[in-house]
């Protein structure tokens, strides 16, 4: 547990430094609940400020979380 909130804290610096990579990672431990405490709005916030920056998986993140309703409005236009 320890190196997983260790992970979110480095994470979260890369993030603020606005490293697509990071954001998405951010993304995934929000989802998972991974180092940090489970957080599906903070996810898709993630996953959308690294998709908006050309990251492919995050994009696919965004558009599963559109697709799903999850940690935001279900909104099959939008997940396309």
């Amino acid at each position: 547990v320890q190196d997983e909130e260790e992970a979110v804290k480095l994470f979260r610096q890369a993030a603020d430094q606005v490293l697509a990579a990071a954001q998405h990672n951010l993304g995934r431990c929000n989802d998972k609940g991974k180092g940090c405490v489970k957080n599906k709005e903070e996810a898709a916030r993630f996953f959308r400020l690294a998709a908006e920056q050309g990251l492919a998986f995050a994009q696919f993140a965004v558009g599963d979380c559109c697709m799903l309703g999850i940690g935001v409005v279900h909104d099959i236009a939008d997940a396309a």
